[in-house]
């Protein structure tokens, strides 16, 4: 599998069959470079227009934006989990899908805009995750301490953190991922332009990947 990080929480998952998972598309207003991209899947986990920007996706691609299980071609499959936006039960932001993919012998979790720890049936999904996407830039989602607290209570083999400030754009008000960094290390997180990762070289892979965001 092949992973893309374009900012925000938009990463673009390719499978080594080209099945092409995009998720939740950013708007302008996060400042980052709009483009076009083609996919067959989009996961929305909800329905702010930060990640909601469907118009950027070519092509006629399935839009999931449920909960439940979702059995798509090429032997995918996504599960969305319930969360919340914010630490008081959605009161402040509203609810949060978590989606957790099967795909190439893999499981991610994307983990939205989560901004609570998860409870505890998305905490015991999470413990079979191979790769962990999760947000880190506190103010609209949880902070670099509980995601470094979510990440190693999951176990997850390789942790990607999303949802942070960089010299490309987000907003102003969320941190950089260096807090998340520091929490992670020892050893430093790589940096990567890319990710490309399968279920046998999967243990070689380091615990913590910082990707470059690659602009249209």
């Amino acid at each position: 599998m092949l992973i893309t990080y374009h900012g925000h929480s938009e990463f673009l998952l390719e499978t080594a069959d080209g099945f092409r998972i995009l998720t939740d598309p950013f708007n302008a207003a996060t400042g980052y470079p709009m483009g076009t991209y083609e996919a067959d899947v989009v996961t929305i986990s909800h329905g702010h227009g930060d990640h909601t920007e469907v118009s950027k996706v070519l092509g006629n691609p399935v839009i999931l934006r449920e909960p439940g299980p979702h059995n798509l071609p090429h032997d995918v499959k996504i599960r969305g989990y319930h969360s919340f936006h914010d630490d008081h039960h959605g009161q402040q932001r509203g609810q949060n899908l978590c989606f957790v993919i099967q795909a190439d012998g893999l499981t991610l979790a994307h983990m939205g805009d989560i901004g609570d720890l998860p409870d505890e049936v998305l905490a015991q999904a999470l413990k079979k995750v191979d790769i962990l996407m999760i947000p880190v830039g506190g103010h609209y989602t949880i902070d670099a301490q509980k995601a470094a607290d979510i990440a190693r209570s999951s176990g997850a083999r390789v942790v990607i953190p999303m949802h942070f400030r960089t010299a490309l754009g987000g907003y102003s008000v969320i941190a950089t991922s260096e807090p998340f960094e520091q929490l992670m290390s020892p050893p430093a997180p790589a940096h990567y332009p890319l990710l490309r990762v399968t279920k046998g070289d999967l243990s070689e892979q380091p615990g913590c990947v910082v990707l470059d965001i690659q602009a249209p």
